[in-house]
């Protein structure tokens, strides 16, 4: 199995499965010199860990990450990175393989198992192994040093949506967002998603969510135009997010309902001599490069396809059956992919931003410059 690096500058290859002995990831083109601790970034494990309320999965992992390279701790007792490869490490500790042992034969509707038997002649059935969403906490590991890369960077994800449910944007308050279990910026619809996903849970079935991501303190000039497209970039890293089928880039979709003067983003120039943006409707990036505006972009993911509801299935020997699964399942896997997408986001960031320095050196080039300046 090729496709498993993620990046140019700033890459980590990712391995292991849902019920290996453990999963993790090399980290390449770390800095050198950053402090950096286990403790940061479990505080971002922390955060995608299951089994921290009734409305995730039960499987009890702690996601204890282990640094075992690239770091080093000199006389004054801190801990940096050395330039390095840096290799996280975190073991499974919860699995429940048995739970799988009733339906190894039958391929699950909505999941992966048909397509890597099409493709390999084999899949590991138990929990989906690698096309597991176990996989995506070394994501966020990975992320959780990447957020450290480019200076003043600050990269926040919400659920906006549950099923048909939206959030009131007349209500969004970041700081609710980790006051409730849904990363849900709005208190009132996040009260309302207690009681909606507990009858969904208790139905034996799923829903799907919509993510937004916003980074601030994007500098102005990440990107390239035609192949290396920033926003092209920002969509296929959260479209490899497990279970997302769709993502949009500031306005996305709705932007076939607005006209030409509604959409552009008007301009006029600051007292910096920088342009300040009347709106962002483009989501802060224009012909795939940063304009410095906050870099906005949602998802949508699909309901958990692990459900206790009877479904019509086939199984490896061509046989029509039912399949009911059974095991620890989210009801909503749009709640953990919060601080998934957060990572991913923050990971093509820093590899822009390398990449940008080692084409444009240290700072960008304004337009508006004066004579001689």
């Amino acid at each position: 199995m090729s496709f498993n690096t993620f990046g140019r500058l700033f890459r980590f290859t990712s391995f292991g499965e849902s019920h290996g002995a453990a999963i993790g990831c090399v980290v390449d083109g770390v800095p050198p010199r950053m402090t950096l601790s286990a403790q940061e970034i479990q505080l971002e494990l922390d955060r995608r860990r299951p089994g921290q309320s009734r409305f995730t999965t039960q499987r009890q992992e702690p996601d204890a990450v282990k640094i075992m390279s690239g770091v080093f701790t000199g006389e004054d007792g801190v801990q940096r990175t050395t330039g390095t490869p840096v290799m996280l490490m975190i073991e499974n500790v919860d699995q429940r393989s048995k739970d799988y042992s009733d339906i190894k034969d039958k391929y699950r509707p909505g999941h992966a198992g048909y397509v890597y038997d099409v493709k390999y002649g084999l899949h590991d059935y138990r929990g989906g192994g690698r096309a597991s969403a176990r996989e995506t906490a070394v994501r966020v590991a990975a992320g959780a040093i990447a957020r450290r890369i480019v200076p003043g960077l600050s990269v926040r994800a919400a659920l906006v949506q549950m099923g048909p449910h939206k959030v009131d944007r007349a209500r969004w308050d970041w700081n609710e967002v980790a006051k409730n279990p849904f990363f849900c910026p709005d208190p009132v619809q996040a009260k309302f998603f207690e009681d909606y996903l507990d009858g969904i849970r208790k139905a034996g079935s799923s829903i799907g969510a919509v993510i937004e991501v916003v980074a601030d303190g994007v500098p102005a000039g990440l990107g390239a135009p035609v192949y290396g497209k920033l926003d092209a970039e920002l969509a296929s890293a959260l479209m490899g997010i497990n279970a997302v089928k769709g993502v949009e880039i500031g306005d996305g979709m709705a932007v076939a309902e607005l006209r030409g003067e509604d959409n552009a983003d008007e301009m006029r120039m600051g007292n910096d001599r920088k342009p300040v943006f009347l709106s962002n409707h483009a989501g802060g990036i224009l012909g795939g490069i940063s304009t410095g505006q906050p870099i906005v972009a949602r998802f949508a993911v699909k309901p958990t396809s692990s459900i206790l509801t009877p479904r019509k299935t086939v199984d490896r020997y061509g046989n029509d059956t039912e399949i009911v699964t059974k095991g620890r399942h989210d009801p909503c896997v749009g709640i953990r992919a919060v601080p998934i997408a957060e990572a991913m986001v923050a990971c093509v960031l820093a590899d822009h931003y390398l990449l940008h320095r080692g084409q444009m050196g240290e700072g960008t080039v304004w337009p508006f410059a004066k004579p001689g300046a």
